[in-house]
């Protein structure tokens, strides 16, 4: 198992086995657009890839054509990152942060199932708005030790353990606490899903009245194929889009047709929508 988990991480298919952690458990993150001229992107993309506060940069299908994600600590770390970025680029980003997330889990089937056309359905997710957790100076040099994923040794937790000054059962028990309280979406094998064949990504966004954002994020979230569903701050007047999803998929035509299947399915197709497949991975 060690073997075969060596050689998927080395041959680029697998990023790490350990955690993902709920967006806003720890720290504080955002969504950020930016509209780049076209003789630029490759330029502004890898000034941006630079900074450390930086986990997620995609050229997308937009006027608005690189998108990031942005974390840090604490609220002024993540305002000083992305005031840096916009001096950086000469270009002002739009800030478009998590208000809930109705579905988040970026698990794929392996074994021949039905991604791509989402047949069936999964179980009601309530909304959950984004709650930070305590972290304690042990804590934090747990998560530090753990971000490059398990060691892959033998006893993993027993590196982690001398990585963060713990011990082996003190490091099973907080991650099974932080799993219990939701801070750990899922604890697991994180793919690189393009080298393994989904490269027809879109992310879906329509604008929805506010009173109705929460219904309709639970009932995406019910939908298998799924594989983020969330609501994010408006950014008027350039972005009135509040409600997203991502559909991972390898035909970009199929793709296409299940987003309409859900808009009409949802009633969705009465609102203004977007759908933004991803180009390149920064």
């Amino acid at each position: 198992l060690l073997a075969r988990l060596s050689r998927c991480i080395a041959d680029g298919t697998v990023s790490r086995v350990g955690a993902v952690f709920r967006p806003g458990a720890i720290g504080v993150s955002t969504l950020a657009a930016i509209a780049v001229p076209a003789d630029r992107l490759d330029q502004v993309a890898a000034i941006v890839s630079a900074r450390a506060e930086v986990n997620h940069n995609y050229e997308r299908e937009h006027r608005y054509n690189l998108w990031f994600v942005a974390t840090a600590p604490d609220p002024g770390r993540l305002e000083a990152a992305l005031r840096g970025i916009a001096a950086e680029t000469r270009c002002t980003p739009l800030l478009l942060p998590l208000v809930a997330d109705y579905w988040i889990d970026l698990g794929f089937d392996l074994a021949g199932g039905t991604e791509d056309d989402g047949q069936g359905a999964r179980r009601a997710v309530p909304p959950r708005a984004s709650a930070p957790v305590a972290l304690s100076p042990l804590d934090a040099r747990l998560i530090a030790a753990l971000e490059a994923g398990l060691p892959l040794v033998e006893r993993p937790y027993q590196a982690l353990a001398r990585a963060a000054g713990l011990t082996e059962a003190g490091v099973i028990d907080r991650l099974a606490t932080w799993l219990r309280q939701g801070a750990i979406r899922r604890f697991g094998v994180v793919v690189r899903h393009r080298a393994l064949g989904y490269v027809a990504n879109a992310m879906c966004v329509w604008d929805v009245p506010d009173a109705e954002v929460d219904a309709h994020g639970a009932a995406l979230a019910r939908e298998q194929g799924i594989t983020l569903c969330y609501r994010r701050a408006r950014a008027l007047p350039a972005w009135g889009y509040n409600l997203y999803c991502m559909i991972h998929g390898r035909d970009r035509d199929r793709v296409r047709e299940r987003v309409a299947a859900l808009a009409a399915r949802h009633a969705l197709d009465r609102h203004p929508a977007a759908v933004l497949f991803s180009r390149r991975a920064f």
